[in-house]
């Protein structure tokens, strides 16, 4: 009913930037919250940042300062622009949304974009 596909990884020095884009397709009425998390290799899920319907958003406090999360909901998409990246920063990242449409309302997770921070 509701696909989520995630741009915008890649490898990246310590220092650097990149900015995820996440867009949301299928027979959507609305989308109320919407998330980026990340899980490193041996680690579980995190929630790195969420952002409601209304541009309220938080973040996980490893990123705060760094991390900008945004999003268009003209086009159903949410934006992680991701500054001074730390080598910790290395995960996939996963978009998440919280749609609903004409009968059903779910949680949908996109299929990750790899970020890996190194020299």
């Amino acid at each position: 009913q509701v696909q989520l596909v995630e741009s915008g990884g890649g490898l990246v020095q310590p220092g650097g930037s990149l900015r995820l884009s996440c867009a949301a397709s299928g027979s959507i009425f609305g989308i109320n919250s919407m998330g980026w998390y990340r899980q490193a290799p041996g680690k579980e899920r995190e929630l790195v940042a969420s952002i409601t319907s209304r541009g309220r958003s938080n973040y996980a406090d490893s990123v705060k300062g760094r991390f900008t999360i945004s999003r268009d909901n003209a086009k159903n998409m949410v934006y992680l622009q991701m500054n001074s990246l730390k080598p910790d920063d290395t995960a996939v990242y996963y978009c998440n949304a919280d749609a609903y449409g004409f009968g059903f309302r779910s949680d949908y997770w996109g299929q990750g974009t790899q970020v890996t921070v190194s020299s």
